[in-house]
Protein backbone atom coordinates (compact mmCIF):
# COMPACT_ATOMS: atom_id res chain seq x y z
CA UNK A 1 0.00 0.00 0.00
CA UNK A 2 2.73 2.67 0.89
CA UNK A 3 5.79 3.22 -1.79
CA UNK A 4 8.93 1.17 -0.86
CA UNK A 5 11.11 3.48 -0.86
CA UNK A 6 14.78 2.18 -1.39
CA UNK A 7 18.25 3.55 -1.99
CA UNK A 8 19.53 3.42 -5.23
CA UNK A 9 21.43 -0.04 -4.66
CA UNK A 10 18.22 -1.02 -3.65
CA UNK A 11 18.07 -1.20 -0.03
CA UNK A 12 15.36 -0.70 2.00
CA UNK A 13 15.36 2.58 3.97
CA UNK A 14 15.49 2.54 7.67
CA UNK A 15 12.67 3.08 9.74
CA UNK A 16 13.94 5.73 11.35
CA UNK A 17 15.76 8.87 9.89
CA UNK A 18 18.75 10.88 10.88
CA UNK A 19 18.40 14.56 11.11
CA UNK A 20 21.29 16.65 10.21
CA UNK A 21 20.93 20.11 11.92
CA UNK A 22 23.96 20.15 13.75
CA UNK A 23 25.81 18.60 11.04
CA UNK A 24 28.44 20.72 8.84
CA UNK A 25 31.59 21.70 7.15
CA UNK A 26 32.79 23.36 10.51
CA UNK A 27 32.22 20.81 12.32
CA UNK A 28 32.80 18.19 9.83
CA UNK A 29 35.78 16.37 12.44
CA UNK A 30 32.69 15.38 14.41
CA UNK A 31 30.03 15.09 11.53
CA UNK A 32 31.64 12.64 9.63
CA UNK A 33 31.84 10.16 12.34
CA UNK A 34 28.39 10.64 13.54
CA UNK A 35 27.16 9.89 10.21
CA UNK A 36 29.45 6.93 10.22
CA UNK A 37 27.53 5.42 12.93
CA UNK A 38 24.61 6.37 11.96
CA UNK A 39 25.09 3.89 8.87
CA UNK A 40 26.88 1.39 10.71
CA UNK A 41 23.92 0.90 12.87
CA UNK A 42 21.48 0.78 10.18
CA UNK A 43 20.30 4.20 9.46
CA UNK A 44 20.67 4.88 5.66
CA UNK A 45 17.96 7.99 5.77
CA UNK A 46 18.92 11.45 6.53
CA UNK A 47 16.57 14.31 6.68
CA UNK A 48 18.28 17.65 5.04
CA UNK A 49 17.09 21.20 3.64
CA UNK A 50 18.42 23.52 1.33
CA UNK A 51 18.62 26.26 4.25
CA UNK A 52 20.24 23.66 7.11
CA UNK A 53 23.17 25.38 8.91
CA UNK A 54 23.28 27.96 5.98
CA UNK A 55 23.80 25.04 3.47
CA UNK A 56 26.58 23.45 5.41
CA UNK A 57 24.77 19.90 5.91
CA UNK A 58 24.14 19.49 2.84
CA UNK A 59 27.47 20.31 1.28
CA UNK A 60 28.64 17.77 4.56
CA UNK A 61 26.86 14.95 4.00
CA UNK A 62 27.74 15.48 0.09
CA UNK A 63 31.68 15.12 1.25
CA UNK A 64 31.09 12.60 3.29
CA UNK A 65 29.05 10.64 0.64
CA UNK A 66 31.74 11.03 -1.99
CA UNK A 67 34.62 10.09 0.59
CA UNK A 68 32.73 6.64 1.92
CA UNK A 69 31.43 6.19 -2.28
CA UNK A 70 28.64 5.35 -0.77
CA UNK A 71 26.08 7.18 -2.40
CA UNK A 72 24.04 4.20 -3.77
CA UNK A 73 23.25 3.20 -0.34
CA UNK A 74 22.02 6.43 1.41
CA UNK A 75 18.48 7.91 1.17
CA UNK A 76 18.11 11.43 0.95
CA UNK A 77 15.22 13.76 1.37
CA UNK A 78 15.98 17.50 1.28
CA UNK A 79 13.50 20.45 1.13
CA UNK A 80 13.90 23.66 -0.57
CA UNK A 81 11.60 26.66 -1.56
CA UNK A 82 11.84 27.80 2.16
CA UNK A 83 10.64 31.52 2.26
CA UNK A 84 13.83 34.39 2.74
CA UNK A 85 12.12 36.77 4.79
CA UNK A 86 8.64 37.90 3.50
CA UNK A 87 9.47 36.83 0.21
CA UNK A 88 7.87 33.04 -1.04
CA UNK A 89 10.18 30.92 -3.15
CA UNK A 90 7.17 28.33 -4.32
CA UNK A 91 7.32 29.14 -7.49
CA UNK A 92 9.16 27.35 -10.25
CA UNK A 93 12.28 29.63 -10.61
CA UNK A 94 12.85 29.66 -7.05
CA UNK A 95 12.41 25.67 -6.65
CA UNK A 96 14.66 25.14 -9.52
CA UNK A 97 17.10 27.30 -7.90
CA UNK A 98 17.19 25.61 -4.56
CA UNK A 99 17.27 22.03 -6.25
CA UNK A 100 20.00 22.71 -8.69
CA UNK A 101 22.04 23.96 -5.78
CA UNK A 102 20.96 21.18 -3.61
CA UNK A 103 22.23 18.87 -5.90
CA UNK A 104 26.12 20.48 -6.27
CA UNK A 105 26.03 21.00 -2.38
CA UNK A 106 25.28 17.17 -2.01
CA UNK A 107 27.85 16.57 -4.79
CA UNK A 108 24.95 14.11 -6.50
CA UNK A 109 22.78 14.22 -9.53
CA UNK A 110 19.69 12.86 -7.68
CA UNK A 111 17.64 13.36 -4.93
CA UNK A 112 16.32 10.36 -3.91
CA UNK A 113 13.30 12.70 -1.75
CA UNK A 114 12.19 16.21 -2.42
CA UNK A 115 10.12 18.21 -0.44
CA UNK A 116 9.15 21.81 -0.40
CA UNK A 117 9.06 23.33 2.79
CA UNK A 118 6.92 25.33 2.60
CA UNK A 119 3.61 26.22 0.79
CA UNK A 120 2.30 28.82 -0.81
CA UNK A 121 -1.44 29.08 -0.70
CA UNK A 122 -1.68 32.05 -2.98
CA UNK A 123 0.18 29.86 -6.23
CA UNK A 124 -2.18 27.38 -8.08
CA UNK A 125 -1.34 23.61 -7.72
CA UNK A 126 -0.70 22.91 -11.38
CA UNK A 127 2.09 25.08 -11.34
CA UNK A 128 3.83 23.32 -8.33
CA UNK A 129 2.99 19.54 -9.65
CA UNK A 130 4.04 20.54 -12.95
CA UNK A 131 7.76 21.72 -11.89
CA UNK A 132 8.53 19.71 -9.47
CA UNK A 133 7.09 16.55 -12.38
CA UNK A 134 9.52 18.20 -14.54
CA UNK A 135 12.80 17.37 -12.57
CA UNK A 136 11.77 13.55 -12.00
CA UNK A 137 11.03 13.34 -15.55
CA UNK A 138 14.83 14.43 -15.88
CA UNK A 139 15.90 12.21 -13.27
CA UNK A 140 16.71 15.23 -10.81
CA UNK A 141 13.86 14.04 -8.12
CA UNK A 142 12.63 10.53 -7.58
CA UNK A 143 9.64 11.21 -5.46
CA UNK A 144 8.51 15.00 -4.33
CA UNK A 145 6.08 16.22 -2.02
CA UNK A 146 5.13 18.84 0.82
CA UNK A 147 6.84 19.78 4.38
CA UNK A 148 4.17 21.97 6.05
CA UNK A 149 1.42 21.24 3.46
CA UNK A 150 -2.08 20.81 4.57
CA UNK A 151 -3.41 17.13 3.60
CA UNK A 152 -6.32 19.12 1.47
CA UNK A 153 -3.38 21.06 -0.56
CA UNK A 154 -1.70 17.90 -1.17
CA UNK A 155 -5.03 15.98 -2.22
CA UNK A 156 -5.64 19.03 -4.45
CA UNK A 157 -2.03 18.65 -5.64
CA UNK A 158 -2.88 15.11 -6.64
CA UNK A 159 -6.26 15.51 -8.06
CA UNK A 160 -4.28 17.45 -10.57
CA UNK A 161 -1.70 15.25 -11.19
CA UNK A 162 -4.18 12.21 -11.80
CA UNK A 163 -5.67 14.56 -14.10
CA UNK A 164 -3.33 15.42 -16.16
CA UNK A 165 -0.53 12.60 -16.30
CA UNK A 166 1.31 14.47 -13.99
CA UNK A 167 3.33 12.58 -11.22
CA UNK A 168 1.64 12.45 -7.84
CA UNK A 169 2.64 13.77 -4.68
CA UNK A 170 4.01 10.62 -2.52
CA UNK A 171 5.89 12.31 0.33
CA UNK A 172 4.78 14.16 3.15
CA UNK A 173 6.57 15.74 6.01
CA UNK A 174 4.54 17.46 8.68
CA UNK A 175 4.94 17.33 12.19
CA UNK A 176 4.13 14.41 14.57
CA UNK A 177 4.64 13.55 18.16
CA UNK A 178 3.40 12.26 20.89
CA UNK A 179 3.89 15.78 21.98
CA UNK A 180 1.30 18.11 20.56
CA UNK A 181 2.89 21.10 18.80
CA UNK A 182 0.55 23.76 20.83
CA UNK A 183 1.71 26.73 19.28
CA UNK A 184 4.42 27.10 16.32
CA UNK A 185 7.34 26.90 16.74
CA UNK A 186 8.10 28.87 13.56
CA UNK A 187 6.24 30.53 11.32
CA UNK A 188 3.74 28.17 8.64
CA UNK A 189 4.39 24.92 10.52
CA UNK A 190 1.72 22.18 10.26
CA UNK A 191 0.95 19.37 12.78
CA UNK A 192 -1.20 16.41 12.21
CA UNK A 193 -0.79 15.36 16.14
CA UNK A 194 -3.48 15.19 18.29
CA UNK A 195 -7.41 15.37 18.13
CA UNK A 196 -6.98 17.83 15.54
CA UNK A 197 -4.87 15.85 12.72
CA UNK A 198 -6.90 13.11 12.96
CA UNK A 199 -8.40 14.12 10.02
CA UNK A 200 -5.36 14.36 7.78
CA UNK A 201 -3.37 10.98 9.67
CA UNK A 202 -6.67 9.54 8.07
CA UNK A 203 -6.32 10.84 4.83
CA UNK A 204 -2.31 9.66 4.64
CA UNK A 205 -3.44 6.03 5.83
CA UNK A 206 -5.84 5.77 3.14
CA UNK A 207 -3.74 7.45 0.31
CA UNK A 208 -0.58 5.23 1.09
CA UNK A 209 0.91 8.68 1.42
CA UNK A 210 3.81 7.84 4.00
CA UNK A 211 4.53 10.68 6.81
CA UNK A 212 8.56 11.43 7.41
CA UNK A 213 7.52 13.46 11.12
CA UNK A 214 9.74 16.12 11.86
CA UNK A 215 10.29 16.97 15.93
CA UNK A 216 9.35 13.42 16.63
CA UNK A 217 10.58 13.92 20.15
CA UNK A 218 8.95 17.65 20.61
CA UNK A 219 12.16 19.11 19.91
CA UNK A 220 13.36 17.59 23.22
CA UNK A 221 10.42 17.41 25.19
CA UNK A 222 11.14 13.57 25.07
CA UNK A 223 14.75 13.74 25.18
CA UNK A 224 14.50 12.34 28.54
CA UNK A 225 16.22 15.16 30.16
CA UNK A 226 13.26 17.31 30.24
CA UNK A 227 11.04 18.17 33.67
CA UNK A 228 8.45 20.63 34.56
CA UNK A 229 11.27 21.89 36.41
CA UNK A 230 14.39 22.64 34.20
CA UNK A 231 12.11 22.92 31.01
CA UNK A 232 13.75 26.96 30.76
CA UNK A 233 16.80 26.15 30.86
CA UNK A 234 17.47 22.52 28.43
CA UNK A 235 14.83 23.15 26.08
CA UNK A 236 15.64 26.11 23.40
CA UNK A 237 12.79 28.66 22.67
CA UNK A 238 11.23 27.49 19.60
CA UNK A 239 10.18 23.85 21.96
CA UNK A 240 9.38 26.11 24.94
CA UNK A 241 6.72 27.67 22.68
CA UNK A 242 6.01 24.78 20.84
CA UNK A 243 5.70 21.85 23.66
CA UNK A 244 6.02 23.16 26.82
CA UNK A 245 2.81 23.08 27.91
CA UNK A 246 1.08 20.84 30.46
CA UNK A 247 -0.57 18.74 28.12
CA UNK A 248 2.64 17.33 26.98
CA UNK A 249 3.99 17.26 30.59
CA UNK A 250 1.61 14.82 31.41
CA UNK A 251 2.13 12.62 28.50
CA UNK A 252 6.07 13.41 29.49
CA UNK A 253 4.76 11.62 32.91
CA UNK A 254 3.05 8.48 31.49
CA UNK A 255 5.96 8.14 29.24
CA UNK A 256 8.46 8.57 31.90
CA UNK A 257 5.95 5.67 33.93
CA UNK A 258 6.46 3.44 31.20
CA UNK A 259 9.50 3.82 30.39
CA UNK A 260 10.71 2.62 33.75
CA UNK A 261 8.10 -0.31 33.80
CA UNK A 262 9.73 -1.42 30.16
CA UNK A 263 13.23 -0.87 30.90
CA UNK A 264 13.73 1.22 28.29
CA UNK A 265 14.13 5.15 27.88
CA UNK A 266 11.24 8.26 27.07
CA UNK A 267 12.83 8.54 23.74
CA UNK A 268 12.22 5.00 22.90
CA UNK A 269 8.81 5.25 24.06
CA UNK A 270 8.24 8.73 21.51
CA UNK A 271 9.80 6.33 18.74
CA UNK A 272 7.65 3.46 19.41
CA UNK A 273 4.85 5.80 19.95
CA UNK A 274 5.10 7.03 16.67
CA UNK A 275 6.18 3.08 14.91
CA UNK A 276 2.91 1.54 16.29
CA UNK A 277 0.69 3.85 14.50
CA UNK A 278 -2.21 2.81 11.85
CA UNK A 279 -0.20 5.26 9.38
CA UNK A 280 3.34 4.26 8.09
CA UNK A 281 5.56 7.01 9.78
CA UNK A 282 9.45 7.66 9.80
CA UNK A 283 10.41 9.57 12.91
CA UNK A 284 13.14 12.14 12.13
CA UNK A 285 15.39 12.13 15.05
CA UNK A 286 18.50 14.16 15.61
CA UNK A 287 21.24 12.38 17.22
CA UNK A 288 24.56 13.90 18.58
CA UNK A 289 26.37 10.75 19.54
CA UNK A 290 27.24 7.20 18.83
CA UNK A 291 25.06 6.71 22.33
CA UNK A 292 22.22 8.16 20.93
CA UNK A 293 21.95 6.77 17.67
CA UNK A 294 22.04 3.62 19.05
CA UNK A 295 19.09 3.91 21.68
CA UNK A 296 17.02 5.29 18.58
CA UNK A 297 17.80 1.99 16.78
CA UNK A 298 17.04 -0.11 19.64
CA UNK A 299 14.23 1.51 19.85
CA UNK A 300 12.91 -0.22 16.26
CA UNK A 301 12.42 -3.46 18.77
CA UNK A 302 10.32 -1.59 20.91
CA UNK A 303 6.17 -2.62 20.25
CA UNK A 304 3.79 -0.41 21.88
CA UNK A 305 -0.16 -2.03 21.65
CA UNK A 306 -2.81 0.17 20.91
CA UNK A 307 -4.34 0.86 23.96
CA UNK A 308 -1.03 1.41 25.55
CA UNK A 309 -0.17 4.00 22.50
CA UNK A 310 -4.02 5.30 24.00
CA UNK A 311 -2.54 5.85 27.15
CA UNK A 312 0.09 8.05 27.05
CA UNK A 313 -2.01 10.40 25.00
CA UNK A 314 -4.77 10.84 27.34
CA UNK A 315 -4.20 8.31 30.18
CA UNK A 316 -7.55 5.76 29.36
CA UNK A 317 -7.24 2.44 27.80
CA UNK A 318 -3.92 1.14 28.98
CA UNK A 319 -4.23 -2.60 29.18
Amino acid sequence: MYPKFTTASGKPISDVMMGTMIIGTDNYDKSAPLLDDAMGSGINAFDLAHIYYGGQSEMALGRWMEERGNRADVFILTKGAHPEGDRSKVNRDDITSDLLESLRRLRTDYIDAYVLHRDDLSVPVSHIVDALHEHREAGRIKAFGGSNWTHARMAEANAYAAANGKTPMTVTSPNLSLCEQVNEPWHGCVTIGGKGGGEARAYYAANGIPVFAYSSLGRGMLSGRVTRENHMETLDGAARHAYAHEVNFRRLDRATEMAASKGCTVPQIGLAYLLGQSLKVYPIVGAASGKEIREIVDALNLRLTEGECAWLENGEAKG
